[in-house]
């Protein structure tokens, strides 16, 4: 009773603690994580690596293998998975609770570098992601176009879009899918190449040594100098088509008397949809930890911008979103806690028939929840 009496002898002091509880109970509620299910916050990366066209038994001895070795050094590594498979490793690394993912991610890069040496020639180093490739995705975004192909549709999304959206706080991964990057392809045709006694070796080195962009040199006179810049590169199926890869009888072979080249994707085994058209998705996924409503809050503010840097003749929109659910959820929670304290206010009342009495859990009761979520922040 004495601790109780101190606050019914100074009101002006239990006012103003009051008040500074529900102050401090509605920063803790804005600052409360929001998940669909509780959040255990263990750090998680995944390092990825491609070496297109190899086998799933090459990717795991030459690549995930050197990687396995560098990474497992690092210190509070609890758990370390990888997959192969035809041209890609993926590697997923669990630290203990202990570990910040970001100063993890720091190890797992340094890691990378070291491990660089006994990787093969690759055409990019090994990337990685602050993300859980067991969590659901928080947002898929759709591009479309009715004019651009899904290469040139891969290709804004991964350089421009996915890009830009991995700068977002909150967002640990951007995958890009339903397509590839474009490229020129040359499909062999073994009867002829038979006919012109040519094996495939003989046309990939001709390719390679036709279409290098090694430095030109240079003119100079006396007064000037003049440095060379051409690029003699092949971009279009057009331009390959020309290509000389051997002599037969002193006449020249041309690529296309051997192989149908045309204008595709690298990986033509890949398409995406989005309500029924061709697209290209932007998978979206999480860092540990993050706030999904704001995540996605955050994402939703950009697309505006991401919509005036891309073509006018691409359309980037919202296929799906995982926020409406749990938005719902939580609108739900709060209705029922209002509704709570007003039935125990509306039963006090009918049973003391006392406006004063009737007063003390109108105001004790929200004054507690509130200040509960200060409480549940800090822990």
């Amino acid at each position: 009773m004495k601790l109780l009496g101190i606050f019914v002898l100074r009101p002006v002091a239990t006012t103003l603690l009051t008040i500074a509880v529900v102050l401090m109970g509605v920063v803790g509620f804005q600052l409360l994580p929001v998940s669909p299910l509780p959040q255990v916050d263990y750090a998680t990366i995944s390092v990825f690596a491609s070496l297109p066209g190899a086998s799933p038994e090459t990717m795991a001895a030459t690549v995930a293998t050197p990687l396995e070795r560098t990474l497992g050094l690092i210190a509070g590594v609890t758990e370390m998975t990888s997959s192969s498979t035809l041209g890609s490793t993926r590697l997923t690394l669990q630290f203990d609770l202990s570990r910040d993912v970001n100063g993890a991610a720091r190890d797992v890069q340094a890691a990378i570098n070291a491990a660089r040496s006994m990787l093969p020639a690759m055409p990019r180093n090994p990337i990685y992601r602050k993300s859980n490739p067991a969590d659901a995705p928080i947002m898929i975004l759709a591009l479309t176009s009715k004019t651009h192909s899904q290469g040139q549709l891969f290709d804004v999304g991964s350089t421009l879009v996915a890009q830009r959206l991995l700068q977002i706080e909150g967002i640990g991964d951007a995958g890009v899918g339903g397509s590839s990057l474009p490229a020129v392809r040359v499909e062999l045709n073994p009867n002829r190449l038979s006919k012109y006694s040519i094996d495939m070796e003989d046309v990939r080195s001709a390719i390679s040594a036709t279409n290098a962009n090694p430095p030109k040199g240079s003119l100079e006179d006396d007064t000037h100098h003049w440095q060379i810049y051409a690029n003699d590169q092949a971009k279009k199926a057009a331009e390959y088509r020309s290509l000389i890869i051997a002599y037969r009888n002193g006449v020249a072979v041309h690529l296309s008397d051997v192989a149908d080249v045309v204008d595709s994707v690298q990986d033509v085994r890949n398409a995406g949809s989005a309500n029924g058209t061709p697209s290209v998705l932007i998978v979206l996924f999480r860092q540990p930890g993050a706030n999904i409503i704001k995540t996605v809050d955050r994402v939703k503010q950009i697309l505006p911008e991401l919509r005036s840097q891309i073509p006018g003749s691409m359309d980037l929109s919202i296929a799906m979103d995982r926020s409406p659910p749990i938005r719902a959820s939580l609108s739900e929670v709060e209705h029922s806690l209002v509704i709570s304290v007003l039935l125990v206010v509306l039963v006090v009342f009918l049973f003391l028939r006392s406006v004063r009495a009737t007063l003390i859990p109108a105001v004790v009761m929200p004054v507690s929840l509130i200040g509960t979520f200060a409480a549940m922040y800090l822990c």
